[in-house]
């Protein structure tokens, strides 16, 4: 992506998305958060555990939603993330961020994580089409 307005309508784009996946996380709304995934997208969670496709992120996240992490709340850093488009219409996105169980607004010790994101651009605009989220420990604790 060559053009530096084209760069930051997309970047503002992308950053709008993962704006709206946080606001329905804090709002416990399962259907609006797997509503920016694409159908087929991978969801790796910070166990390591991987939610192939839309209706499979949705379905688990209400589980969460409605069980351990009611009242959590995402505290993230999205404003600070790494955005690199190896393309027109994909997007990477690696940021930090965490989250509260309590819902507070700092990250809870333990639950600082990394994440990274890849969105395409489609029909329906930009979705997550990859999603990784990796717990931030330091090995040399262990």
């Amino acid at each position: 992506m060559t053009d530096l307005a084209t760069q930051e309508t997309a970047r503002e784009e992308v950053l709008a998305v993962l704006g709206r996946l946080n606001d329905a996380w804090n709002a416990g709304d399962a259907t609006a958060y797997g509503r920016l995934f694409t159908e087929d997208a991978d969801y790796v969670t910070f166990f390591g555990m991987q939610f192939p496709g839309r209706e499979l992120i949705e379905s688990s996240h209400r589980a969460l939603f409605e069980g351990p992490l009611k009242g959590s709340k995402l505290v993230n850093g999205y404003g600070e993330a790494r955005i690199r488009f190896p393309s027109k219409d994909v997007a990477i996105v690696v940021s930090g961020g965490g989250s509260s169980l309590s819902g507070g607004d700092v990250v809870e010790e333990g639950r600082e994580v990394t994440v990274t994101f890849v969105l395409v651009r489609g029909g329906e605009g930009w979705l997550i089409t990859a999603f990784q989220n990796t717990r931030v420990s330091d090995p040399r604790a262990a």
